[in-house]
Protein backbone atom coordinates (compact mmCIF):
# COMPACT_ATOMS: atom_id res chain seq x y z
CA UNK A 1 0.00 0.00 0.00
CA UNK A 2 2.78 2.37 0.21
CA UNK A 3 3.19 4.16 -3.01
CA UNK A 4 -0.54 5.03 -2.63
CA UNK A 5 -0.45 8.02 -0.92
CA UNK A 6 -0.59 11.27 -2.97
CA UNK A 7 1.62 14.18 -3.32
CA UNK A 8 -0.83 16.64 -2.74
CA UNK A 9 0.70 18.63 -0.07
CA UNK A 10 -0.67 22.18 0.45
CA UNK A 11 -3.19 22.05 -2.32
CA UNK A 12 -5.03 19.56 -0.33
CA UNK A 13 -5.57 22.14 2.11
CA UNK A 14 -6.26 24.52 0.08
CA UNK A 15 -8.75 22.75 -1.65
CA UNK A 16 -10.61 21.49 1.95
CA UNK A 17 -10.26 25.36 3.12
CA UNK A 18 -11.87 26.54 0.29
CA UNK A 19 -14.79 24.01 0.07
CA UNK A 20 -15.66 24.40 3.90
CA UNK A 21 -15.19 28.07 3.15
CA UNK A 22 -17.91 28.24 -0.06
CA UNK A 23 -20.02 25.64 2.27
CA UNK A 24 -20.17 28.26 4.85
CA UNK A 25 -20.12 31.50 3.05
CA UNK A 26 -22.94 30.65 0.95
CA UNK A 27 -24.91 27.75 3.04
CA UNK A 28 -24.48 25.47 0.46
CA UNK A 29 -24.35 21.99 1.27
CA UNK A 30 -24.12 19.23 -1.68
CA UNK A 31 -25.54 16.27 -1.26
CA UNK A 32 -24.25 13.81 -2.61
CA UNK A 33 -26.38 10.34 -2.02
CA UNK A 34 -26.10 6.98 -0.83
CA UNK A 35 -24.59 3.44 -2.03
CA UNK A 36 -27.67 2.23 -2.76
CA UNK A 37 -28.48 6.16 -4.95
CA UNK A 38 -25.08 5.68 -6.53
CA UNK A 39 -25.59 2.23 -7.49
CA UNK A 40 -28.85 2.99 -9.41
CA UNK A 41 -27.30 6.03 -11.08
CA UNK A 42 -24.39 4.56 -11.94
CA UNK A 43 -25.43 1.18 -13.78
CA UNK A 44 -26.60 0.39 -17.45
CA UNK A 45 -28.06 -2.05 -19.22
CA UNK A 46 -25.99 -2.97 -22.55
CA UNK A 47 -27.93 -3.60 -25.38
CA UNK A 48 -26.41 -6.20 -28.13
CA UNK A 49 -24.36 -4.63 -30.59
CA UNK A 50 -23.78 -1.44 -28.92
CA UNK A 51 -20.89 0.11 -27.23
CA UNK A 52 -22.48 3.33 -25.79
CA UNK A 53 -24.19 3.84 -22.65
CA UNK A 54 -25.69 6.36 -20.54
CA UNK A 55 -26.79 9.79 -22.27
CA UNK A 56 -25.43 13.63 -21.71
CA UNK A 57 -27.21 16.47 -19.21
CA UNK A 58 -27.30 19.72 -18.76
CA UNK A 59 -27.39 21.61 -14.90
CA UNK A 60 -27.55 24.94 -13.92
CA UNK A 61 -25.33 26.27 -11.81
CA UNK A 62 -26.70 27.08 -7.77
CA UNK A 63 -25.85 29.89 -5.88
CA UNK A 64 -22.82 28.58 -4.18
CA UNK A 65 -21.77 25.99 -6.28
CA UNK A 66 -18.23 24.92 -7.58
CA UNK A 67 -17.47 23.00 -10.74
CA UNK A 68 -16.07 20.06 -8.47
CA UNK A 69 -19.13 19.98 -6.52
CA UNK A 70 -21.04 19.35 -9.86
CA UNK A 71 -18.94 16.61 -10.71
CA UNK A 72 -19.28 14.48 -7.53
CA UNK A 73 -23.18 15.53 -7.95
CA UNK A 74 -23.18 13.60 -10.82
CA UNK A 75 -20.65 10.96 -10.23
CA UNK A 76 -18.31 12.25 -12.71
CA UNK A 77 -14.38 13.60 -12.54
CA UNK A 78 -13.51 16.88 -12.11
CA UNK A 79 -11.40 16.29 -15.43
CA UNK A 80 -14.59 15.50 -17.25
CA UNK A 81 -15.95 18.90 -16.42
CA UNK A 82 -12.65 20.94 -16.94
CA UNK A 83 -12.27 19.07 -20.45
CA UNK A 84 -15.75 20.67 -21.92
CA UNK A 85 -15.35 23.97 -19.85
CA UNK A 86 -11.19 24.59 -20.12
CA UNK A 87 -11.91 28.32 -19.19
CA UNK A 88 -14.47 28.16 -16.47
CA UNK A 89 -13.77 28.84 -12.82
CA UNK A 90 -13.74 26.17 -11.14
CA UNK A 91 -14.48 27.85 -8.14
CA UNK A 92 -16.68 30.58 -8.99
CA UNK A 93 -18.69 29.41 -12.03
CA UNK A 94 -21.31 31.78 -12.98
CA UNK A 95 -24.56 31.24 -10.97
CA UNK A 96 -27.41 29.71 -13.58
CA UNK A 97 -24.97 29.06 -16.41
CA UNK A 98 -25.45 25.89 -17.91
CA UNK A 99 -22.82 23.17 -17.87
CA UNK A 100 -22.76 19.81 -19.84
CA UNK A 101 -22.44 16.86 -18.03
CA UNK A 102 -21.09 14.26 -20.28
CA UNK A 103 -22.44 10.76 -18.49
CA UNK A 104 -22.45 9.79 -21.87
CA UNK A 105 -19.79 6.24 -22.61
CA UNK A 106 -17.92 4.28 -25.55
CA UNK A 107 -17.38 1.22 -23.84
CA UNK A 108 -13.84 0.18 -23.61
CA UNK A 109 -12.47 -2.22 -25.84
CA UNK A 110 -10.68 -4.63 -23.65
CA UNK A 111 -11.40 -8.90 -22.66
CA UNK A 112 -13.77 -10.52 -20.60
CA UNK A 113 -12.29 -8.72 -17.19
CA UNK A 114 -14.85 -8.15 -14.50
CA UNK A 115 -13.02 -4.93 -13.97
CA UNK A 116 -12.29 -2.71 -16.66
CA UNK A 117 -10.28 0.47 -15.77
CA UNK A 118 -9.15 2.82 -18.58
CA UNK A 119 -6.15 4.50 -16.96
CA UNK A 120 -6.46 7.29 -19.99
CA UNK A 121 -9.70 8.59 -19.14
CA UNK A 122 -9.70 8.23 -15.42
CA UNK A 123 -12.80 5.71 -15.31
CA UNK A 124 -13.47 2.37 -14.15
CA UNK A 125 -15.90 -0.21 -15.29
CA UNK A 126 -17.16 -3.03 -13.58
CA UNK A 127 -19.16 -5.67 -15.90
CA UNK A 128 -21.82 -8.44 -14.37
CA UNK A 129 -20.58 -11.80 -14.86
CA UNK A 130 -23.25 -12.05 -18.01
CA UNK A 131 -22.48 -8.51 -19.53
CA UNK A 132 -25.63 -7.41 -19.58
CA UNK A 133 -24.99 -4.50 -17.45
CA UNK A 134 -22.05 -2.04 -16.55
CA UNK A 135 -21.55 -0.11 -13.30
CA UNK A 136 -18.91 3.07 -14.40
CA UNK A 137 -17.23 5.07 -11.53
CA UNK A 138 -14.90 7.92 -12.09
CA UNK A 139 -11.51 7.22 -10.38
CA UNK A 140 -8.04 9.37 -9.64
CA UNK A 141 -5.06 7.76 -10.94
CA UNK A 142 -1.26 8.20 -10.38
CA UNK A 143 1.33 11.47 -11.20
CA UNK A 144 3.26 11.65 -14.15
CA UNK A 145 6.19 10.82 -12.19
CA UNK A 146 4.35 7.68 -10.31
CA UNK A 147 1.59 6.51 -13.39
CA UNK A 148 -0.53 3.86 -12.72
CA UNK A 149 0.59 0.66 -14.20
CA UNK A 150 -1.42 -0.87 -17.35
CA UNK A 151 -1.50 -5.01 -17.34
CA UNK A 152 -4.16 -7.83 -15.90
CA UNK A 153 -4.16 -8.14 -12.36
CA UNK A 154 -6.62 -9.94 -9.84
CA UNK A 155 -7.67 -8.67 -6.43
CA UNK A 156 -5.70 -9.73 -3.84
CA UNK A 157 -7.09 -8.81 -0.58
CA UNK A 158 -9.74 -6.75 0.81
CA UNK A 159 -9.99 -4.56 3.79
CA UNK A 160 -12.67 -2.52 5.25
CA UNK A 161 -11.10 0.66 7.74
CA UNK A 162 -7.70 -0.11 6.59
CA UNK A 163 -4.40 1.72 8.66
CA UNK A 164 -1.32 2.48 6.42
CA UNK A 165 2.15 2.72 7.19
CA UNK A 166 3.60 5.65 5.36
CA UNK A 167 7.02 4.95 3.39
CA UNK A 168 10.09 6.34 4.86
CA UNK A 169 10.18 9.01 1.71
CA UNK A 170 7.14 9.95 2.49
CA UNK A 171 7.43 10.58 5.74
CA UNK A 172 8.53 14.25 5.76
CA UNK A 173 5.00 15.53 4.02
CA UNK A 174 2.93 14.42 6.89
CA UNK A 175 4.93 14.17 9.80
CA UNK A 176 3.60 10.77 10.71
CA UNK A 177 4.74 6.88 10.13
CA UNK A 178 1.45 5.93 10.27
CA UNK A 179 -2.18 6.65 9.88
CA UNK A 180 -5.06 4.69 11.63
CA UNK A 181 -8.33 3.76 10.22
CA UNK A 182 -10.98 6.82 10.09
CA UNK A 183 -11.73 10.11 8.47
CA UNK A 184 -8.56 11.42 7.57
CA UNK A 185 -6.33 8.37 6.01
CA UNK A 186 -5.87 8.47 2.61
CA UNK A 187 -6.71 5.16 1.88
CA UNK A 188 -10.62 5.96 2.95
CA UNK A 189 -12.79 3.26 4.65
CA UNK A 190 -11.81 0.34 1.97
CA UNK A 191 -8.67 -1.11 0.14
CA UNK A 192 -8.65 -3.71 -2.77
CA UNK A 193 -5.33 -4.92 -3.38
CA UNK A 194 -3.73 -5.85 -6.80
CA UNK A 195 -1.76 -8.98 -6.69
CA UNK A 196 1.95 -8.81 -7.19
CA UNK A 197 1.93 -5.13 -7.13
CA UNK A 198 1.92 -2.73 -4.05
CA UNK A 199 -1.44 -0.61 -5.63
CA UNK A 200 -4.88 -0.89 -4.96
CA UNK A 201 -8.34 0.90 -5.52
CA UNK A 202 -9.46 2.43 -2.80
CA UNK A 203 -11.24 5.36 -1.57
CA UNK A 204 -9.70 8.73 -0.66
CA UNK A 205 -10.27 11.07 2.04
CA UNK A 206 -10.13 13.78 -0.60
CA UNK A 207 -12.80 13.59 -2.46
CA UNK A 208 -12.00 16.51 -4.63
CA UNK A 209 -8.90 14.48 -6.06
CA UNK A 210 -11.03 12.27 -8.30
CA UNK A 211 -10.53 12.69 -12.03
CA UNK A 212 -7.26 14.47 -11.25
CA UNK A 213 -3.10 12.80 -11.74
CA UNK A 214 -2.55 12.54 -7.67
CA UNK A 215 -1.28 9.30 -6.30
CA UNK A 216 1.48 7.47 -6.29
CA UNK A 217 -0.28 4.79 -9.10
CA UNK A 218 -3.13 3.64 -6.97
CA UNK A 219 -6.44 4.08 -8.30
CA UNK A 220 -8.78 5.94 -5.82
CA UNK A 221 -12.84 6.22 -5.66
CA UNK A 222 -15.26 8.95 -4.67
CA UNK A 223 -16.10 7.22 -0.60
CA UNK A 224 -19.49 6.56 -2.15
CA UNK A 225 -18.80 5.08 -4.99
CA UNK A 226 -16.09 2.44 -3.20
CA UNK A 227 -18.15 1.54 -0.89
CA UNK A 228 -20.61 0.26 -4.36
CA UNK A 229 -17.66 -1.69 -5.46
CA UNK A 230 -16.37 -3.22 -2.87
CA UNK A 231 -19.55 -4.81 -1.89
CA UNK A 232 -19.62 -6.23 -5.83
CA UNK A 233 -15.92 -7.38 -6.02
CA UNK A 234 -14.37 -10.64 -4.39
CA UNK A 235 -11.25 -11.89 -4.18
CA UNK A 236 -9.67 -13.46 -7.35
CA UNK A 237 -11.88 -10.82 -9.36
CA UNK A 238 -9.84 -9.99 -12.71
CA UNK A 239 -8.97 -6.27 -13.06
CA UNK A 240 -7.65 -5.34 -16.72
CA UNK A 241 -6.12 -2.04 -16.17
CA UNK A 242 -5.90 -0.41 -20.47
CA UNK A 243 -4.93 2.66 -21.69
CA UNK A 244 -7.07 3.94 -24.42
CA UNK A 245 -7.21 7.33 -25.11
CA UNK A 246 -9.24 7.30 -28.00
CA UNK A 247 -12.27 4.44 -28.01
CA UNK A 248 -14.92 4.04 -30.98
CA UNK A 249 -17.78 1.93 -30.94
CA UNK A 250 -21.40 1.67 -32.58
CA UNK A 251 -25.10 2.62 -31.10
CA UNK A 252 -27.99 1.16 -33.72
CA UNK A 253 -26.26 2.19 -37.00
CA UNK A 254 -23.96 5.13 -36.13
CA UNK A 255 -20.31 5.26 -35.05
CA UNK A 256 -19.28 7.35 -32.20
CA UNK A 257 -15.56 7.89 -30.74
CA UNK A 258 -14.69 9.46 -27.55
CA UNK A 259 -11.43 11.23 -27.22
CA UNK A 260 -9.01 12.11 -24.54
CA UNK A 261 -5.68 14.01 -23.96
CA UNK A 262 -2.79 11.82 -23.78
CA UNK A 263 -2.49 11.91 -20.79
CA UNK A 264 0.80 10.04 -19.67
CA UNK A 265 2.39 10.93 -23.26
CA UNK A 266 2.37 6.83 -24.14
CA UNK A 267 0.46 7.40 -27.80
CA UNK A 268 2.40 10.63 -29.52
CA UNK A 269 0.04 11.51 -32.28
CA UNK A 270 -3.40 11.01 -31.33
CA UNK A 271 -4.29 11.83 -34.79
CA UNK A 272 -2.23 9.18 -36.58
CA UNK A 273 -3.27 6.83 -33.79
CA UNK A 274 -7.24 7.58 -34.25
CA UNK A 275 -7.15 6.57 -37.82
CA UNK A 276 -5.32 3.78 -37.34
CA UNK A 277 -7.79 2.35 -35.08
CA UNK A 278 -10.41 2.63 -37.24
CA UNK A 279 -8.53 0.60 -39.69
CA UNK A 280 -7.87 -2.06 -37.57
CA UNK A 281 -11.66 -2.16 -36.65
CA UNK A 282 -12.26 -2.00 -40.40
CA UNK A 283 -14.39 1.22 -39.81
CA UNK A 284 -12.59 3.89 -42.41
CA UNK A 285 -15.18 3.20 -44.68
CA UNK A 286 -18.13 4.08 -42.60
CA UNK A 287 -16.65 7.20 -40.87
CA UNK A 288 -16.93 11.03 -42.10
CA UNK A 289 -12.58 11.52 -41.82
CA UNK A 290 -13.79 15.23 -41.32
CA UNK A 291 -15.90 14.52 -38.19
CA UNK A 292 -12.92 12.04 -36.92
CA UNK A 293 -10.43 14.70 -37.62
CA UNK A 294 -12.39 17.04 -35.46
CA UNK A 295 -12.81 14.83 -32.41
CA UNK A 296 -9.07 13.76 -32.75
CA UNK A 297 -7.98 17.37 -31.93
CA UNK A 298 -10.64 18.36 -29.94
CA UNK A 299 -10.08 15.56 -27.45
CA UNK A 300 -12.99 17.07 -24.93
CA UNK A 301 -13.85 13.03 -23.53
CA UNK A 302 -17.67 13.68 -24.89
CA UNK A 303 -18.77 10.97 -27.72
CA UNK A 304 -19.17 12.50 -31.06
CA UNK A 305 -21.04 11.14 -34.13
CA UNK A 306 -18.23 10.29 -36.86
CA UNK A 307 -20.38 8.42 -39.21
CA UNK A 308 -20.29 9.00 -42.54
CA UNK A 309 -24.07 10.02 -44.02
CA UNK A 310 -24.62 8.99 -48.02
CA UNK A 311 -24.82 11.86 -50.15
CA UNK A 312 -27.79 13.42 -50.89
CA UNK A 313 -29.61 12.15 -53.60
CA UNK A 314 -30.17 14.61 -56.81
CA UNK A 315 -34.24 15.53 -57.00
CA UNK A 316 -35.95 13.83 -59.76
CA UNK A 317 -36.46 16.15 -62.63
CA UNK A 318 -40.28 17.38 -62.49
CA UNK A 319 -40.52 16.33 -59.06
Amino acid sequence: MKHCLDRITWRRGVLVILCCFWAVHWGYAPVFGNSTQMQQRSTYTLAPGNALIGHPWEHAIQKGETLLDVARLYDLGFNEIELLHPDWDPWLPTVGAQVMIPSFWVLPHAGPAEIVINVAELRLYRFSKDRRRVTTFPIGIGEKDAVTPIGNFTISDKKENPSWSVPPSLRHKYDVRWFPPGPDNPLGDFWMGLNGTRYGIHGTDVPWSIGRLVTHGCIRLYPEDITVLFDQVAVGTQVNLIYQPVKIGPLNDRIFVEVHPDIYGRIGDLVSFGFALLHERGLVYRVDAKKMYRALKQQNGLPADVTRDPPLQAAEEGG
